[in-house]
C-alpha cells in the first residue's frame, strides 16, 4: 500500500514562502507524517537541519531528526521576495520529479508548494494556468476536479478561473455530470466514504426561484440531478447557495458542488481559512496543496504560517491510507 511510503513535496517558488513553510512543517510533524522536499538546499532558510537523500525510502528514518531533501540543483541561489525566471526550469522539474516518484510507487502522494506563474512563463514558457492543469497533462487526464477541503467543509467549483460572465456558457450538463462523477469517485477511493452525499448549489440566486431569477435550474440543472439520482448517486439540489453552508446544512452532505469559483471558495475560506487544503481529484495519484499563494511579500521574514501546508501533508497521508 502506498501509505507506507513518504510524501513527495515539490519546492514551489524558491523566492516565496515555500522553503520556509516546508521547514516549519517538518518541525511540526517530524516522523508522524514522513515527507521529503524536492529542491535546491541553498534555497532553504539559513540554519535549516536537513539531510540530502538519494532515494525517497531514506526519508522514513531521516525525518525524525532532519528535513529529508532530494537535491535538485537550480541555476543560482534564491532571493527572498524576488522570483527569478532562471529558476523556472527547476521548479517545473521539481513537480515532474514528485509525480514520477509517486507513479513509480516510491512516494505515497504529491504535495505541491505554491508556484509563481509569471516566473514560469517568463523562464520556461509555461503553458498551463496553474498546477492543476499541469498535473493533469503529466498524468494524461482529460478532466480533473479541484476540491477545497478541511475538517469543516469540502467544496468543488464546477468552473474555476474564468470571468463570472462566462460561467453560464461554460457550465454545461456534460461538464456538471463529469464534475459530480469525479467528485463521488474521489470521495469513495481517496477519502474512504462508501456512499458520498453530494449537495449541488444552484447557479442563480435562490436557485432561480422558479425561473424568476434565472432559467438554468429549470431548463437543465433539475433534470440532470434527477437523472443522476436514478443512477444511484446520492444527490440533493439545486440548493440556494446562501443557505447551503451554515452549520446544520453542512451535516447533510460530504461535499458541495458549486457553480463557480467564489461560490465555493468564499465559504471554506471564511470557515477555515488557515486549514483549507487544495485537493485534485481525477488524477491517478493523490495530490494536495496548501490553499494559498507564494506570499513573496513576507518571504524570508519568518512570518509565514505553515498551517495549510501541514494540513495538506496530513490530508495526503490520510488519503493514502484510504486508497
Amino acid at each position: 500500500m502506498k501509505q507506507h511510503f513518504p510524501i513527495a513535496l515539490s519546492c514551489g517558488e524558491p523566492a516565496g514562502v515555500g522553503p520556509e513553510i516546508a521547514v516549519k512543517a517538518w518541525q511540526a510533524l517530524g516522523s508522524s507524517c514522513p515527507f521529503f522536499w524536492i529542491g535546491d538546499p541553498r534555497h532553504l532558510p539559513v540554519g535549516t537541519t536537513f539531510v540530502e537523500i538519494s532515494n525517497p525510502a531514506e526519508a522514513l528514518t531521516v525525518c525524525s531528526t532532519a528535513l529529508p531533501v532530494l537535491s535538485l540543483p537550480f541555476d543560482g541561489p534564491a532571493i527572498a521576495g524576488k522570483p527569478l525566471a532562471q529558476h523556472a526550469a527547476g521548479v517545473i522539474q521539481s513537480i515532474e520529479t514528485a509525480v514520477n516518484l509517486v507513479l513509480d510507487g516510491q512516494a505515497s502522494a504529491v504535495c505541491t508548494a505554491p508556484i509563481h506563474k509569471k516566473a514560469l512563463i517568463d523562464g520556461a514558457n509555461f503553458a498551463y494556468p496553474g498546477h492543476t492543469e499541469f498535473l493533469a497533462a503529466l498524468a494524461g487526464c482529460d478532466r480533473v476536479v479541484m476540491m477545497l477541503a478541511s475538517d469543516k467543509l469540502r467544496v468543488v467549483p464546477a468552473t474555476i478561473h474564468i470571468a463570472l460572465a462566462q460561467v453560464p456558457q461554460k457550465l454545461t450538463p456534460e461538464l456538471l455530470r463529469e464534475i459530480i462523477t469525479i467528485t463521488v469517485t474521489g470521495l469513495r477511493k481517496q477519502f474512504g466514504i462508501p456512499h458520498p452525499r453530494i449537495a449541488v448549489a444552484g447557479l442563480n440566486p435562490h436557485a432561480g426561484e422558479g425561473g424568476a431569477m434565472g432559467q438554468e435550474e429549470l431548463t437543465w440543472i433539475n433534470a440532470l440531478l434527477r437523472d443522476m439520482q436514478s443512477d444511484l448517486f446520492d444527490l440533493t439540489g439545486p440548493h440556494p447557495a446562501d443557505t447551503l453552508f451554515h452549520a446544520v446544512a453542512r451535516t447533510r452532505y460530504d461535499a458541495a458542488i458549486c457553480m463557480y469559483h467564489d461560490q465555493a471558495l468564499i465559504p471554506i475560506k471564511t470557515l477555515d481559512f488557515d486549514r483549507g487544503v487544495n485537493v485534485t481529484l481525477g488524477l491517478p495519484f493523490i495530490r494536495t496543496s496548501p490553499d494559498h499563494g507564494t506570499a513573496c511579500d513576507i518571504a524570508g521574514l519568518d512570518q509565514a504560517n505553515p498551517t495549510s501546508l501541514i494540513e495538506a501533508l496530513k490530508m495526503a497521508q490520510t488519503m493514502a491510507s484510504s486508497s
